[in-house]
């Protein structure tokens, strides 16, 4: 009982895991209670059991087990995570529960299967089941079967996939166990009951006698067809739904729902599919060309057994295609050809789709082998293309199948026509397009009238198809010239035919039951028929290529059935000509009497008369009772036409314009008057009324046909006048009707007769059409007319020049009959297509005249284009590609090309590859739009290319693919398979390229086919590829699937993921739901020449129009951005002239209009949701309407006009305007300022820089005003504008990237700096770097001027989120995010190591070196920015004026160390720097900096007269008071001038070598001038990074580059080696470099000195030598504790890399050993500690054994010197010194230490005098002879071997220097002669080499140099002189040489100034090598610093002489205010 009462406390979930069973069972018991208590399905309580469900029921105790089930069954159902446990569970449940023996244990387990469906989780718990069935327990197989036909027979098939059961289920039929196989039937038999038949090939293996006893099962099933029973959660709507038919007892209702779910079950889908290709015999390809045909059939025969395959593996079958193609077409045995026939029928069937690739190169074969009449044979070759019909589409088979209509052979043409029976059986309304339909009934309606009665038949048959399918509306416009009988044949063959599946046709009027019944069958699933679409026009479509030829001359009647007629005749009744009685009854019904009767009066008044009651009677006339052909006959009435008064002709034309307009005006009306319109054309006085009936017929019976019958009657007359009048207009009406449906070869002759015509009217109106036509047709038109004279293709030439540029203008006039008919299917038909092309251009691709190629595509070429050689195969391409060049334009037979190409583009050669991809090119200009049908073949082989691993070859294969697309639309790439297939592909170019190609098209399209759907598994896998870019690429292509396909269709297809895969997915589809795009409208294109929009739509468009012109101007390719409503606009009318002068006229009224609370309406509008938020990637076009509209109410009509234009220069033009109305309407700008935001983003993703950078001024001001109007920007304002300025912050151009962040510091007067912080936060985690960096940049901005609490919305977030990018892998982004984490460190000191939290040991030492490198000062004043806003507001300035002040912003060239703080400090002073100096003005601060960058303030120097001069001829004396008053000045200006320091120091590593030398020159300047030269101080490392930054760029750029003269190259050299000689001269500044610097400098300067490329320069020898005197300067004037620590840490560098030159290391290692030797000199000033733990980090890496292990044991003698040398200096107290070291076990330091101390004995009570002046140590009285023998002999032994001669000698010269009395003579006296002058010869060279290099040292001692050296020890005395001096170099600037060197007096009293090294840029080239000029230089020096010294003494000796300047201070004084006025008279 103890142990009960234990279990009996213990919680629940406890319980249920105990180890009592008896405790368990409680505790699931609880369980079961709990769980049904729990209301909330995301209760939390639910998570405690996730673990322990699995446990629940795979207890080992029975009974526990039981009640374990009934409590996870309860789980599974009601908890909302109980998803996330479905694969343990439903494991555990197979294997654990199916076992038992209790048949409740299996029903709960199946029953928790079918919860588990019911959440949502069927793919998981199949999965399961099915590997249940491998279990080799047959309890378990049977049990798995068994819930698997329960979840069946509840959930229906389409949530139990039934491809993996149906695979598996043949195998279970063969076990041994009857249990299995007879679960194993009911399971078939419920597979049955759902998909019926096309379960019966894939149980076609298993015994006959089970599939008879399932035959018989099936038998018994009820007909109906099955439906689910249980649905899921997501199916509650279908739940209700079913609940409300089976209480209703209606179920049968939805019978027609459940027969889709049947028809929707595909065999083919459910089979296994087979690779054949492997197994078609080796020898095939040699049999199949065996002269033998019994070896041709065997091996046929092999592949016909292969073939049979139902379903086979899809693979590359071009070569075996081929060869089955070549015996079909040319094997005369006709058994053979049967029989590869059936080979090409049973791989049509078994690839399906993926069969489409080759169907293009077959069916031309098959069709030409009809000629064939043996019955077996034409059956063979019927199955064969009938199976690859159902492959391809009839589109791309159509000019195939056209091409053998005409031919001569009937069997040939029969067999055609009943393929296309056949074929139109398939087709449904939707996939029978008119465009398709044409171009067949024009073919078959010739076939009806054929000679041949089974041609005849079999053209009735197809034609009766093709109505029975698409219907008698669409098909009867073809038919109109077929007599009664011909029609009845063909209807009555109509309903003869039986559609497939019991289809209905479209005979019924096609109605919406017709599409109903077509969406059903299987084909329409690719494409749904669009009844939704609104009506629309799309004459592209609609006119094809014509089957019959141009109409003949004088015989306009004829030509009218002659041509297929275009789809306006749709319900046009064809009028039968009426006979004169007929007239004359018919038009007395409706005309006065009187008026018939003085028709054909004699008196022109009469007939006046006549006229005009005519005229009136038709005015009144009701358009239906208005007998058209009458009237027109009545006015042909004699005279008639030959009308001889003018006003009664004119009257006569009016009328008969005014019957076409009016009435139901038929083709055979027109041809009662065109005759007599055409010849009164030309006439001066009733052309005009003759044209306006010409126009009014055009609108009646359509332009194309009225033109045709217009001009050939014109030019079947020999009239000039008629025949120009007629062109000209012909020209208006193309412009007025657009271009649609002309049929261009109908006019090319008649215009080319015209060209030729003498009359000139005739030629000019001839060009002037030709431009007209060239303005749709684009530059094909020339082809036509390539062979005419030069002068006249010049004069053509420049006609078409003229209409460069202009887009066609909209069509005002529209065939009234056919406006409403065509919009509907060819709109559909353009819209399936993806909208490829526009109208007119479309049309004259197909009108071209083509050439046909197919015969030059001979087997040599294409085995030459196969061949092994790639020479050869070269060759072969250019024969190709002059072929295709050489024709121009191609038909779309190309013979065997396609397949040879596509074999070319997997070419091992990848410059054969991006040759065939130029061909195919070429090939898509020349072939134009019947490139659709070889985008199977060649297409998609192009996109394979996109894997390519060359970036070269991947960028042709894209340009290729473009040119592609541009002639084929997009719909034939996305349907069918081919496209996943090629993103199955696991290469990740391919997939990012494809992706990126998909996310780029895919918006632009209104509809695609539904196979895209196929592409969306891949899709998701590429959400989650290892390469980051085919990630990002889905991502972005995610949206774009999904606008088409939908969120619900795209989760549910997430649904097959695995779990972990599938909640990415689905919040990755949730995100991307949110910026899905809409798709686009159905807009009018601008410009496309198309009879496309209804007059009223056109004239409400007109209205958004600016000007009459603007049509013309408007470019139909502009940008999305510019505006959803502007690109509907293109296609508006022609507006009155008076409009625009309106338009000028408003234009002097406000801009904005000021409503009342308009902005806080639209605030409160867009939080209820009620409008879009401004939140977006790109603007979609909704976006765009609602700024339009929100816009119409507050922006002037002309100016919204303006800002929506297409034309960008208007848009520039509005934002001058608004920019003039600035001031003048700030208040009304206030109010709109949200929408004039929200207008501005959308120009960010613009391309046009002009656009941008106005937008930007206009910006800069407007910010301005708001400031100075002390208005703040609203969170609304600000959120819908920052993020996209920020975007803009890293555009690549740097002008634009200026004034962006211009703008953000000026938005941070407006808005909050805490919350512009956040949004530049986000900018950080954009992918474009330079974005990155920039917002970082301005973030420690930002956080520089405003302090800490900027940080939103917590610090410690923010600093962790900045320091994230310190690992970035862009550089600019690292020192970005480095200067802002020293911003915060200025702020905020340690504490920001806390704030960062941790980072990677990389990271931090980075941020370590670079806040100890900070140049910022901890006693600097922290800036004002209260005070600094306040000054700004109180004197508002040009927004640009405070980055006019940054120089640093305009040289790109800039270092970002150096950039971050200069730009802090510009915006903290640029606000006040106007005050900066109060008490001395500007002018006379002498500023030589501010004077050269802003002329500006110079040029202000008439205030000078406000002071009086003349006091400066007074004798000048500056007593202490006023020197005091000028040195704050000073200072202060000292500290202005660090940001000009920082800029001049950026040049320095300028990668223009002249702007480099520039800003050395500068810098040398300061350093040679002592009172200057104190400002460097802070800057030293900038400087030396600059440096030894140019020096790299040096030596790895412009070495390499031989465009550059060398001598420049050494000029900069010698520069940059002459600055730092001045720099190391000067100890203090010296001293300031820091170990890191100095390491890199040293770096620098031993890679010079080694450089052999240096060497061998002119003058090189010299550059080194001076540089080898750079780096002795260096190593003694740095601080000594840095120098050895850079030493150290670069031989560690040099030691570990072997990349550097050879002689590196040994260089290093002379340095230290020089340290080394001076030691004894600067022991105090080192600090020993850094020292030792730079030695030990050395030893870390190289401890003794691997410094012995070297090449030579340099290194290890390096170090156990320096090593020695310190203890011998410190003794043992160096033990002390190791403090710095956290475990000195890690290195052999401390021991070998130890053991020099204690070898050295008391070497501690020796130390020397450091102090002494030698520098050397002196030898204790104490030490012993043995110790000193010990040293000599260890010396003479290195002398003696041949590795350390060297060293020995040195070792031995250096004693004899420290101990002067040493005696050799003992070890010297037992050696021979030669060893002993060999020792004194070395110690001599080595004497005489240290003394050079000594007088070389002092001669290059460079004192510091200023105007006089003794004032350095007196600070107060030095500052007034820095005026002085810069006035000094002010005159010199300017012309005025200082008199007192020009004399030879001045040498006593100035010291002689080195030339500066601006002198090296003078411009003779004779001027000696740099390196000369500086060995000048310092003998200059010299002998300044001997004059320096005299000097000295003089003053001295004379300390009242301080400053004297020349003999007479008067004097120069009065020189000084001659050269003021000449500086002042020169700057105005």
């Amino acid at each position: 009982m103890g142990d009960d009462s234990e279990w009996l406390k213990l919680p629940v979930d406890q319980k249920c895991e105990h180890k009592v069973w008896k405790a368990r069972l409680s505790g699931y018991e609880e369980a079961v209670k709990l769980f049904q208590k729990i209301r909330d399905e995301k209760s939390p309580e639910w998570g405690k059991y996730l673990g322990l469900l699995k446990k629940f029921v795979t207890d080992s105790n029975a009974v526990a087990q039981l009640k374990g089930l009934e409590a996870a069954l309860v789980f599974v159902e009601n908890a909302h995570v109980a998803g996330k446990t479905t694969g343990e569970v439903v494991s555990g449940v197979v294997t654990k529960v199916f076992n038992q023996p209790k048949a409740r244990a299996k029903e709960l387990g199946a029953d928790i299967c079918l919860m588990y469906i019911e959440i949502e989780k069927a793919e998981v718990v199949q999965e399961e089941l099915l590997k249940g069935l491998d279990n080799k327990n047959p309890k378990i197989v049977v049990t798995c079967m068994d819930t698997l036909r329960k979840a069946l027979s509840e959930y229906g098939s389409k949530i139990v996939t039934l491809k993996p059961i149906v695979k598996i289920l043949p195998k279970q039929f063969e076990s041994r166990e009857k249990a299995v196989r007879d679960e194993a039937k009911l399971l078939a038999v419920e597979i049955y009951r759902w998909i019926r038949d096309a379960i019966r090939p894939s149980l076609q293996t298993i015994n006959s006698v089970q599939l008879k006893d399932l035959e018989e099962e099936w038998v018994k099933l009820p007909t109906s067809a099955a439906k689910q029973t249980r649905f899921l959660r997501s199916q509650q709507d279908l739940k209700a739904k079913f609940e409300q038919h089976s209480a209703e007892g209606g179920a049968d209702s939805d019978g027609d729902d459940e027969a889709d779910t049947v028809a929707a079950v595909d065999p083919y889908e459910l089979l296994e599919a087979v690779d054949i290709l492997a197994k078609i015999p080796k020898d095939f390809y040699d049999k199949i060309e065996a002269k033998k045909w019994q070896e041709r059939k065997e091996a046929l025969e092999a592949v016909e057994l292969l073939a049979k395959k139902p379903k086979l593996e899809n693979g590359d079958y071009g070569d075996l295609v081929r060869a089955l193609k070549k015996v079909v077409g040319k094997d005369a045995n006709v058994m053979l050809v049967s029989l590869a026939a059936k080979c090409l029928a049973g791989l049509a069937s078994g690839l399906r789709k993926k069969f489409g690739t080759y169907a293009g190169q077959v069916v031309p074969t098959i069709l030409e082998k009809f000629k064939e009449k043996k019955p077996q044979v034409v059956q063979a070759l019927q199955e064969a293309i009938d199976a690859i019909f159902l492959t391809t589409t009839l589109q791309n088979l159509s000019e195939d199948i056209l091409s053998v209509m005409d031919n001569k052979n009937p069997s040939i043409k029969q067999q055609a026509s009943l393929y296309l029976a056949r074929s139109f059986r398939h087709c449904t309304q939707a996939t029978l397009p008119k465009s398709v339909l044409k171009p067949f009934c024009a073919a078959l309606v010739k076939q009806v009238n054929d000679s041949a009665p089974e041609v005849r038949d079999a053209a009735f048959e197809a034609l009766g198809t093709a109505m029975k399918v698409a219907g008698e509306k669409a098909v009867n416009p073809f038919l109109a010239d077929l007599d009664k009988l011909k029609l009845d044949r063909i209807k009555e063959s109509a309903d003869k035919v039986e559609l497939p599946g019991g289809r209905k046709g479209g005979g019924g009027g096609g109605g919406a039951g017709d599409k109903k019944s077509a969406a059903k069958a299987p084909p329409t699933a690719e494409a749904p028929p669009k009844s939704s679409a609104p009506p629309r026009k799309n004459p592209a479509a609609a006119t094809s290529k014509s089957a019959s030829g141009p109409p003949k001359k004088g015989k306009p009647t004829s030509a009218a059935g002659g041509k297929a007629k275009k789809t306006s005749d749709n319900k046009e009744v064809i009028e039968t000509e009426l006979s004169i009685e007929a007239c004359e009854d018919l038009a007395g019904g409706v005309l006065p009497a009187s008026c018939l009767q003085q028709l054909d009066s004699a008196n022109w008044k009469e007939r006046l008369a006549s006229m005009e009651e005519f005229q009136r009677a038709a005015e009144t006339m009701d358009k239906g009772q208005m007998p058209c052909q009458a009237l027109v006959r009545m006015l042909a009435k004699k005279p008639g036409w030959k009308e001889t008064n003018f006003q009664v002709m004119q009257m006569k034309l009016h009328i008969v314009a005014l019957i076409a307009q009016k009435g139901q005006f038929s083709k055979t009306s027109a041809n009662v008057v065109l005759d007599g319109l055409v010849d009164k054309v030309g006439d001066v006085k009733c052309g005009g009324n003759a044209k306006e009936g010409l126009t009014a017929i055009g609108e009646a019976c359509s332009l194309p046909w009225t033109a045709e019958q217009v001009v050939s009657i014109a030019f079947g007359q020999k009239n000039p006048k008629n025949q120009a009048e007629t062109l000209n207009w012909l020209a208006n009406a193309m412009k007025e009707f657009g271009f649609a449906g002309i049929n261009v070869k109908g006019f090319i002759n008649n215009v080319k007769t015209a060209l030729g015509a003498t009359n000139p009217a005739i030629r000019i109106a001839a060009i002037t059409l030709l431009g007209v036509m060239h303005l749709y047709m684009g530059a094909p038109l020339r082809v036509f007319f390539e062979d005419e004279k030069p002068a006249l293709l010049a004069q053509i030439d420049a006609e078409f020049e003229k209409m460069q540029g202009q887009s066609p203008p909209a069509p005002i006039r529209f065939n009234k009959k056919a406006a409403a008919e065509e919009a509907g299917d060819d709109g559909e038909e353009q819209d399936e297509d993806g909208g490829a092309a526009g109208g007119g251009g479309q049309d004259s691709m197909d009108l071209l005249p083509r050439t046909d190629i197919s015969e030059k595509i001979t087997s040599d070429l294409v085995s030459k284009i196969g061949d092994k050689n790639w020479k050869i195969r070269k060759e072969g391409l250019d024969e190709a590609k002059a072929i295709i060049v050489e024709a121009n334009f191609v038909t779309t037979n190309i013979g065997e090309l396609p397949l040879t190409l596509k074999e070319r583009l997997g070419d091992s050669n990848k410059i054969l590859v991006q040759q065939t991809l130029n061909i195919l090119q070429q090939l898509a200009t020349a072939m134009g739009p019947g490139l659709k049908q070889h985008v199977k073949a060649l297409g998609f082989p192009i996109i394979t290319v996109l894997g390519d691993s060359k970036s070269n070859v991947r960028a042709a294969a894209m340009i290729t693919l473009q040119a592609w697309v541009e002639q084929t639309g997009m719909k034939d790439w996305l349907e069918g398979e081919d496209l996943s297939e090629e993103l199955k592909r696991e290469n990740p170019f391919l997939r990012q390229e494809v992706l990126g190609w998909l996310a780029e098209k895919l918006p632009t399209l209104r509809t695609v086919p539904g196979d895209l759907m196929l592409c969306v598994p891949q899709l998701y896998a590429c959400l989650e590829d290892r390469n980051g870019d085919v990630r990002k690429r889905a991502q972005d292509a995610l949206p774009k699937f999904m606008m088409h396909l939908g969120f619900e269709k795209m989760t549910k297809a997430a649904g097959k993921l695995k779990t972990s895969s599938k909640d990415q997915v689905v919040a990755m589809l949730e995100k991307a739901r949110a910026v899905m795009p809409a798709k686009p409208a159905a807009p009018t294109k601008a410009g496309g020449g198309k009879d496309s929009a209804e007059p009223s739509r056109s004239a409400s468009a007109s209205r958004s129009q600016p000007a009459s012109d603007d049509c013309v101007d408007s470019k139909p390719e502009v940008k999305k951005i510019r505006g959803g409503a502007a690109a509907k606009k293109g296609a508006a009318g022609k507006k009155p002239p008076a409009k625009g002068v309106k338009d000028e006229e408003d234009k002097s009224g406000p801009i904005f209009v000021l409503i009342p609370n308009a902005k806080e309406q639209r605030v409160k509008d867009e939080k209820q949701l009620k409008i879009l938020k401004w939140n977006f990637n790109t603007p979609r076009d909704e976006y765009l309407e609602q700024l339009k509209t929100q816009m119409s109410t507050c922006f002037a009509k002309w100016l919204q006009d303006e800002l929506y234009h297409f034309d960008f220069q208007r848009h520039v033009k509005a934002i001058g305007v608004m920019i003039e109305r600035l001031e003048s309407e700030s208040d009304a700008t206030i109010s709109c300022l949200d929408l004039i935001l929200k207008w501005f983003t959308l120009r960010f993703f613009d391309t046009n820089t002009t656009v941008l950078m106005k937008v930007l001024e206009y910006l800069k001001l407007l910010f301005a005003m708001l400031n100075a109007e002390n208005y703040h920007l609203t969170e609304y304002e600000a959120n819908s504008f920052i993020p996209y300025l920020i975007l803009k912050v890293g555009e690549s151009k740097d002008g634009v990237r200026k004034d962006v962040r211009t703008i953000l510091t000026m938005l941070c007067k407006v808005y909050p700096a805490s919350k512009v912080f956040p949004l530049l936060m986000d900018g950080t985690k954009s992918k474009n770097s330079k974005q990155r960096a920039e917002c970082l940049e301005e973030l420690g901005c930002l956080i520089e001027g405003y302090g800490m609490n900027v940080c939103q919305p917590v610090p410690a977030k923010a600093m962790k989120e900045i320091a994230v990018h310190i690992g970035d892998r862009d550089t600019s982004v690292r020192n970005a995010a480095l200067n802002t984490v020293v911003a915060v460190y200025n702020a905020c000191g340690e504490q920001v190591y806390k704030l960062i939290g941790n980072l990677s040991e990389k990271d931090m030492s980075m941020l370590e070196e670079r806040i100890k490198r900070s140049a910022k000062k901890a006693a600097a004043a922290p800036a004002k920015p209260s005070v600094a806003e306040r000054t700004q507001k109180e004197n508002p300035t040009n927004p640009n004026a405070t980055f006019l002040r940054k120089p640093a912003q305009e040289d790109p060239n800039k270092l970002k160390i150096m950039y971050r703080t200069y730009r802090i400090q510009a915006r903290q002073n640029s606000q006040h720097s106007e005050s900066s100096h109060p008490s001395i003005p500007r002018e006379f601060q002498l500023d030589l900096d501010m004077i050269e960058r802003d002329q500006s303030r110079v040029c202000e120097m008439p205030d000078l007269v406000q002071h009086k001069l003349d006091e400066l001829l007074e004798p000048i004396m500056i007593p202490e008071p006023k020197i005091h008053s000028v040195s704050p000045h000073f200072d202060e200006l000292h500290n202005s001038t660090a940001s000009t320091i920082n800029f001049v120091i950026s040049q320095v590593a300028s990668g223009d070598i002249n702007t480099s030398i520039q800003a050395l020159a500068q810098i040398d300047e300061v350093l040679r001038q002592e009172d200057k030269a104190e400002v460097m101080s802070g800057h030293i490392d900038q400087f030396l990074i600059a440096t030894f930054m140019q020096l790299r760029l040096i030596n790895s750029t412009h070495m390499a580059d031989e465009r550059l003269d060398k001598r420049d190259i050494i000029k900069l050299y010698s520069c940059i080696i002459g600055n730092m000689l001045s720099l190391f001269s000067m100890e203090s500044l010296a001293r300031e470099a820091s170990m890191g610097v100095l390491k890199d400098l040293m770096h620098g300067v031993i890679t010079l000195m080694l450089d052999s490329r240096v060497e061998d320069m002119e003058d090189g020898q010299q550059l080194i030598r001076s540089t080898n005197l750079l780096v002795i300067r260096v190593l003694e004037k740095s601080q000594q504790t840095n120098m050895i620590s850079a030493l150290l840490v670069l031989l560690q560098d040099s030691l570990v890399t072997t990349a550097g030159p050879p002689k590196f290391s040994e260089l290093v290692m002379k340095c230290l050993w020089r340290m080394t030797r001076h030691l004894p000199e600067t022991i105090d000033s080192i600090n020993l500690d850094r020292i030792l733990l730079d030695v030990h980090n050395f030893m870390k890496v190289f401890p003794k054994e691997k410094l012995k292990q070297l090449k030579n044991d340099v290194p290890h003698r390096t170090l156990k010197t320096l090593l020695h040398t310190l203890c011998k200096l410190t003794g043992p107290q160096i033990l002390d010194h190791l403090s710095m070291i956290e475990n000195r076990n890690e290195s052999e330091l401390e021991a070998h230490l130890r053991q020099v101390v204690k070898h050295s004995g008391n070497l501690s009570g020796l130390k020397s005098d450091r102090g002494n002046e030698k520098g050397g140590l002196r030898t204790d009285e104490r030490m012993s002879k043995a110790k000193v023998s010990d040293i000599l002999s260890e010396i003479f032994k290195k002398i003696g071997s041949k590795e350390n001669t060297k060293e020995g000698l040195t070792e031995l010269y250096e004693y004899k220097q420290k101990y002067s009395d040493a005696d050799l003579e003992p070890f010297l006296k037992n050696t021979s002669q030669f060893f002993q002058s060999y020792v004194e010869r070395g110690l001599r060279m080595i004497e005489s080499e240290r003394e050079g290099k000594s007088r070389i040292q002092t001669s290059a001692v460079i004192p510091q140099h200023g105007v006089d050296s003794s004032l350095t020890s007196n600070n107060e005395e030095l500052k007034p002189a820095v005026y002085y001096e810069r006035l000094k170099i002010l005159r010199q600037r300017q012309g005025l040489e200082n008199t007192s060197r020009q004399g030879g007096g001045g040498v006593e009293d100035e010291p002689q100034q080195r030339p500066p090294i601006s002198s090296l840029l003078s411009s003779k080239p004779s001027v000696a090598s740099s390196t000369d000029m500086l060995h000048s230089k310092l003998s200059q020096l010299k002998e300044s610093r001997e004059m320096y010294q005299q000097e000295h003494n003089a003053h001295s000796n004379s300390p009242s002489h301080t400053h004297t300047r020349s003999a007479s201070p008067a004097a120069n004084l009065d020189d000084l205010k001659k050269r003021l006025e000449r500086i002042k008279s020169n700057r105005q």
